[in-house]
């Protein structure tokens, strides 16, 4: 486009246009959920620690400043998604037994514990957060406010229908109920759960709950 270099001082001149809000303009929601999707995709492709700000917004197909615009670092970054994500949650079982409330907060659980992402990116979150007190925060925070959240409702609907006592250990049900999968699927990293284990801990578990 050609722009006209030189005016005439005795002509009246155009006032100028008033510009929208720099903010207004750039911060599309389309683009964020892009770069919060690029960024899972970072994470499970190199890690945090080799994780950047570049590399995020190649894959996201924006540039640098649309990522700094919204978030100051990476660090900002993954701690913002660590918190989307306890918001978000898992959906609440609400069956009307707690033996099939538990069931299906298993399947849903291990579907998302082993998903190709998550399985890449958890451990290593895991990892960073024992060096990083700020990563560890929030990543405490996302277990207790997601898994420890649906299962407390898990706990207390037993209780309103007689399955469960009223004065059982909250902390230790939780502990019980959440506990197995996470080891299994994050910590030791099971290649393959073994036949008939979601039952089998399904099971299990009510009568642990019930011997509370």
């Amino acid at each position: 486009m050609l722009v006209r270099m030189t005016t005439n001082a005795d002509e009246p001149q155009p006032r100028p246009r008033r510009r929208a809000p720099a903010g207004a303009a750039v911060l599309r929601e389309d683009v964020t959920e892009a770069i919060r999707a690029a960024v899972f995709e970072e994470l499970a492709a190199v890690g945090y620690a080799r994780m950047s700000i570049e590399g995020i917004a190649r894959r996201a197909g924006v540039g640098k400043t649309a990522v700094y615009r919204r978030w100051r670092s990476k660090l900002h970054l993954v701690l913002d998604l660590v918190s989307a994500i306890a918001v978000q949650g898992l959906p609440a079982p609400d069956t009307g037994s707690l033996e099939s409330d538990l069931r299906l907060l298993y399947e849903v659980s291990s579907r998302a514990l082993r998903h190709p992402v998550a399985s890449q990116i958890l451990p290593d979150l895991q990892a960073e957060a024992a060096r990083n007190p700020d990563i560890a925060e929030a990543l405490q925070k996302a277990l207790r406010e997601g898994q420890d959240g649906v299962a407390k409702g898990i706990v207390t609907a037993a209780q309103a229908r007689g399955e469960l006592r009223a004065g059982i250990d909250q902390a230790l049900a939780l502990d019980l109920i959440s506990g197995p999968l996470y080891w299994r699927s994050v910590v030791i990293r099971s290649p393959k759960l073994p036949k008939g284990y979601l039952t089998a801990l399904t099971g299990a578990t009510t009568a642990a709950l019930k011997a509370l």
